[in-house]
């Protein structure tokens, strides 16, 4: 049997999956016992345990591989005497911790959801507001178009007064005209009539 510990470093080895990745490692390589804990800020453990081929294979992978999003600056590989947990418990209670926090991720996400859902709650009353106002205005400017109508169609109506108007004035003056003409046709006709009198009266007066 193989044992051993594992200790990687990097400005980017946690919160990119790489306890997980180590954890598929060791299932492939057939492991018997695996259990890995992020140490400070920078660094991952990870403790193994089976077969010499086994755990060779896996050290082997370790070396060679890692998660796309990590960083790492180096890697050291100790001996390790102490317990390891069997891979598959190990496996169990990662995944229960790794659910844990999807499940909190989640209610967060709901959260945000909840607010931003809020937001637009208060966005769409305000737009309600807004329609109404463009209602009330729209209301007001029917109003004042129907009041335009009736002033234009008194306009119309003292505009064809006017027009009447203008007729029954040139009518008129078409009447005092030919009135005109009666009157002086009616005194061209008494000159003459008392200018043929004078002529007759001169005659027998004996005035030349």
């Amino acid at each position: 049997m193989g044992k051993g510990r594992v200790l990687i470093r990097g400005s980017r080895v946690q919160d990119v999956g790489y306890r997980l990745f180590l954890l598929n490692l060791a299932s492939e390589s057939n492991l018997t016992g695996f259990q890995a804990r992020n140490v400070d800020t920078d660094c991952i453990e990870a403790l193994y345990e089976g077969g010499e081929e086994e755990t060779k294979m896996f050290v082997e992978k370790v070396r060679e591989l890692a998660p796309k999003e990590a960083e790492v600056s180096g890697m050291k590989f100790e001996e390790y005497e102490g317990p390891v947990k069997n891979i598959e418990v190990f496996r169990s209670e990662f995944t229960t911790i790794q659910l844990g926090k999807i499940v909190e991720i989640g209610l967060g996400m709901l959260g945000r959801q909840d607010q931003m859902l809020g937001k637009q709650d208060g966005m769409l009353g305000k737009q309600d507001i807004m329609l109404e106002k463009q209602d009330e205005m729209l209301g007001k400017m029917d109003q004042m178009l129907e009041k335009q109508d009736l002033m234009l169609g008194k306009q119309d109506i003292v505009i064809e007064k006017i027009d009447n108007l203008g007729v029954k004035i040139d009518n008129l003056g078409t009447k005092i005209d030919g009135l005109r003409e009666d009157l002086k046709s009616m005194l061209d006709r008494r000159l003459a009539a008392l200018e043929k009198d004078v002529a007759l009266i001169k005659s027998r007066l004996g005035i030349a």
